[in-house]
């Protein structure tokens, strides 16, 4: 999934190594909590339309990301490579919207003939003031951005976390009444809990998670904090995030929240009587990818 462009560093060749999307529906998680937050990471204007982020090496080997605003080109270029199929990305000039420096985004493979994958070297003519090279989280912390991850991890794992939970041993309640805590408990989706629910649909993180999620569909946040995609059996993937939390839910099934103050904990909720009907508000008013 490899192309060259023109458009980097003294019109260096571009040698591409993927590319992701960045709209409203589909964003690295990993810039923020929503579309508004990831765009102003990358100091770029939050337009409906959304851009494409392309990241590969110059011939020095410098890491860039090249962003343009043609999201059907990417948007093709993905899918293909998703199909295991070639396709030669090379944006068109007029499409470039910027190029920064560094990658937002951990990528595996490097670009065969040139040097190592490294941070450009600053531009004397810059004086100082160019942008800070572009690099992933650090993986040996916990903070927002590993939290968001590790909601992605979950959401495109589903099935191997769901078979984790017995819902029966959790709660002492059939199937649909779900719920584990990894290691700090879980929680009822309903507003009162009973039986076994009792020991942890008092942790205040997860009530704050739901309160602040059911306050979403009387206040709609900004564009990419709730998302929908396609979940098997006509259901659908949520993933809703908001200050300090993350939920990843199916509207059939259970959710999954982590939080900011509890580094590394996955933490499920119970279905009960009020969590179908939440799943079911904010999927009416999530954005989709098209």
């Amino acid at each position: 999934m490899a192309g060259t462009q023109d458009t980097v560093a003294d019109d260096d060749a571009l040698y591409v190594l993927t590319a992701v999307l960045l709209t409203p529906a589909q964003f690295p998680s990993v810039l923020g909590d929503d579309y508004v937050a990831a765009c102003g990471a990358l100091a770029l204007e939050p337009y409906a339309e959304g851009y494409g982020l392309v990241l590969g090496q110059d011939g020095g080997g410098a890491r860039w990301t090249v962003v343009v605003d043609d999201v059907s080109l990417v948007a093709v270029a993905i899918a293909s490579w998703d199909c295991g199929m070639e396709y030669d990305l090379s944006p068109d000039d007029r499409s470039v919207v910027c190029a920064l420096p560094g990658w937002p985004l951990a990528v595996a493979v490097a670009a065969p003939g040139v040097p190592a994958p490294h941070d450009p070297l600053p531009d004397p003519g810059a004086e100082g003031e160019d942008p800070l090279p572009l690099a992933p989280p650090d993986t040996e912390t916990w903070g927002p951005a590993q939290r968001r991850l590790g909601a992605d991890e979950i959401a495109a794992q589903w099935a191997a976390w769901r078979e984790q939970i017995d819902d029966e041993t959790a709660f002492g309640r059939p199937v649909d009444h779900a719920g584990d805590a990894a290691r700090t408990g879980a929680a009822d989706g309903s507003e009162e809990t009973d039986g076994d629910s009792t020991r942890s649909g008092r942790h205040p993180g997860l009530r704050r998670v739901l309160e602040e999620a059911r306050a979403y569909v009387c206040a709609p946040p900004p564009p990419g904090r709730i998302r929908s995609a396609f979940a098997p059996g006509g259901a659908r993937t949520l993933r809703v995030d908001g200050p300090g939390w993350s939920l990843v839910a199916r509207t059939d099934d259970i959710a999954f929240a982590l939080l900011d103050e509890e580094p590394g904990e996955v933490l499920p909720i119970g279905r009960g009587p009020e969590l179908p009907g939440l799943l079911a508000a904010l999927d009416a008013m999530a954005v989709r990818p098209a």
